[in-house]
């Protein structure tokens, strides 16, 4: 017979303003098997644990209830304490009263206590049958993928190399940097965006530690947390990066020539080419689309380093660990057509703007009109275009605010003298660590800023453009004319998001960047144990939020492989084997791709029967609830346990139908 102790938590007045918890443990008391019930204001805390220490040691209790918060808030603090008293940890049941009682039902406090007690009832039946469990230890790799070069990538890397592990940094573009290095300069310090990038860069190129692996993409994942097996796919430059000195004579004398991504397609660049003056590795690639075939790169390259016989080569890596920092792009605002991008040459994007700012750009930081060249006595910047938008993304991108600050600061240092600057805005949110200063600092510079956002931009004959926006400030209609427009595009998730997702089956928020395993505890794992995020993948942010992720999922990294061993969580699928009839069907159905099948022996006849890869298990349960035969069970969730709980639940309200 157990002897179930059950313990209720007032979480100060999350739960007992709205539950009668005295109430709850009064009844607690009643059913069977329960030898002690209590309630405490804070059961987390250490004196809330030294209670239910006690009590298992004072009334040898075998089974723990603890109606409390969400499981995934404090279940390993409580299974911990448990453990520390002699109890195996797997013999605590957590009933949720928080999110699935008080606060679902805030003003219903009768109808809130009822459904407490129905729970507490259920927790009771289900401990009942619970069994001890032991974690297992896995030996791990120490190598870690880290899947994006930009700022967060680079700043990962570092972080991890100089802990001693090897880091295999894979860019899917010729060179490390990523959007930061398209940047002039940054908020609110107004540094130089490539003073600060670079070192990092040249850094993690040079640290003995660090394997780059750019102008390649992951191909394949298998394995889990401590063992993850990859695959790379290293696409051909057609130039062999040991000859090549990085001389650009090649690029130099190349005919051909192509619209150049990095410059936001305003610049040209050579079919042979690197993005950009900093590029590291400093290694040419061949466009295969723009090279007109003349072989003159060939010729005329000191080294032989040119090889146009290259293939793809696929790389094969064994990590412990994933760090995905693949960064965002930025919303295409051709989706709104009343502001004529695309089709008025005057109508650019912000990012569009950082590259006629940039010394290194298209124009050599002349700010200019893309029509005709000419220096605009005008410019208007429209904000939130794509996010905060129902039709689009509602989410707010975070640094579009200070983006359109920093490029208004910018174009009134540009071009002194009669230059009107116009911000049209929903509302200015300047929440980072010397922003308002900045904002301030802007609002100095004579730059008009309207709250409103325009409903449609027109073009007139001379190339100039005008829209009506109403200014809430002023309570006015204005009519505003501006040689330039400049959008502030929100940042959305990475075109490659959706396959890097797939690969390591880390799940997507209702947003489309990647899933936190919590938003508040665990804001650096995804739910793929062995995964970790850092940077815009996650959700946008700016630069030092980026560099702060970074540098904490390698701490998590850190720590997770730093003994060279880990554990294993018991709550997994098992097979009977004896029921397995071979259908594949768990195979098949598996998100984590845990099962395999294998041909084995079984009472003396050879017979295919899955097998659960313990290590890659999630215990999501979709297996044992696919299984024709009832051959595959969850640890701790068997169809008795859930039976059982469901016959509690059930109790009650059948025993008033019989009155």
């Amino acid at each position: 017979m157990a002897r179930i102790g059950v313990y209720v938590c007032h979480c100060g007045s999350n739960i007992a303003g709205v539950v009668d918890v005295e109430k709850v443990v009064e009844y607690a008391k009643t059913l069977p098997d329960v030898v002690t019930a209590k309630h405490y204001a804070y059961m987390c805390s250490e004196p809330g644990q030294q209670l239910i220490q006690d009590d298992i040691e004072d009334h040898k209790l075998d089974r723990i209830v603890i109606a409390t918060c969400s499981p995934r808030m404090h279940e390993e603090t409580f299974r911990r304490a448990v453990a520390e008293a002699g109890l195996n940890p797997y013999l605590t049941e957590i009933v949720n009263l928080r999110e699935q009682v008080s606060w679902a039902h805030t003003h219903e406090p009768e109808k809130a206590t009822e459904k407490a007690e129905a729970l507490v009832r259920m927790g009771v039946a289900r401990a009942r049958l619970l069994e001890p469990l032991e974690k297992h230890k896995i030996r791990v790799e120490k190598g870690v993928l880290v899947l994006g070069g930009g700022i967060a990538g680079i700043q990962a890397s570092l972080d991890l190399a100089n802990a001693g592990f090897k880091v295999y940094l894979v860019e899917k573009s010729p060179s490390i940097g990523g959007k930061m290095a398209q940047l002039d300069k940054t908020f609110p310090t107004m540094d130089c965006s490539m003073c600060i990038l670079a070192p990092k860069m040249i850094d993690c190129a040079h640290h003995p530690n660090v394997q780059l692996l750019t102008y390649s993409e992951v191909k394949g994942v298998k394995g889990s947390v401590g063992n993850f097996k990859v695959t790379v796919l290293k696409k051909p430059r057609y130039v062999d990066e040991k000859k090549c000195t990085g001389c650009l004579i090649c690029s130099e004398n190349c005919p051909a020539e192509a619209q150049s991504e990095f410059d936001e397609c305003i610049g040209v660049r050579k079919a042979i080419y690197t993005p950009f003056m900093q590029a590291v590795p400093r290694v040419p690639v061949i466009d295969k689309e723009s090279c007109v075939e003349c072989g003159l790169c060939e010729k005329v390259c000191p080294t032989d380093a040119v090889n146009r016989a290259q293939k793809p080569e696929e790389i094969e890596l064994n990590v412990g660990a994933i760090v995905v920092s693949t960064g965002f792009d930025v919303f295409d605002p051709s989706a709104i057509p009343q502001y004529g991008y695309k089709r008025f040459k005057n109508v650019i994007t912000a990012m569009e703007l950082e590259r006629l700012v940039c010394a290194s750009g298209p124009t050599g930081g002349h700010l200019t009109r893309l029509s005709d060249g000419k220096i605009p006595r005008s410019i208007a910047f429209i904000q939130c275009v794509g996010s905060r938008d129902k039709r689009f993304h509602e989410y707010c991108c975070r640094v579009g605010c200070m983006v359109t600050l920093k490029q208004a600061i910018l174009a009134r240092e540009k071009i002194p003298g009669d230059l009107k600057i116009y911000t049209c805005f929903i509302d200015l949110r300047a929440f980072g660590k010397g922003y308002e200063e900045f904002y301030g600092r802007a609002r100095d510079m004579d730059i008009d800023f309207v709250a409103g956002l325009p409903s449609e931009i027109h073009c007139a004959a001379d190339g100039s453009l005008y829209f009506d926006v109403y200014d809430r400030g002023t309570n006015k209609l204005l009519e505003v004319h501006a040689d330039l427009v400049v959008l502030g595009t929100g940042l959305v998730p990475s075109g490659d998001l959706g396959k890097i997702s797939a690969l390591l089956h880390a799940p997507r928020s209702a947003d489309g960047f990647l899933l936190e395993a919590h938003p508040k505890l665990r804001p650096l794992e995804s739910a793929m144990a062995g995964v970790f995020l850092a940077g815009v993948c996650q959700g946008p942010k700016d630069i030092p939020d980026t560099v702060a992720q970074a540098s904490g999922a390698a701490a998590k990294v850190i720590d997770l492989l730093l003994s060279g061993e880990i554990d294993i969580e018991p709550l997994k699928a098992v097979v009977d084997k004896d029921l397995c009839s071979g259908c594949r069907i768990c195979e098949s159905i598996c998100p984590f791709v845990a099962i395999e099948m294998k041909s084995e022996l079984v009472k003396g006849e050879e017979k295919l029967t899955a097998e659960v890869v313990e290590a890659v298990c999630q215990g999501c349960g979709l297996c044992s609830s696919a299984c024709p035969t009832g051959a595959v069970k969850i640890q701790q969730y068997d169809n008795k346990q859930v039976v059982t709980q469901v016959q509690a639940a059930l109790a009650e309200t059948c025993a008033e139908g019989e009155g």
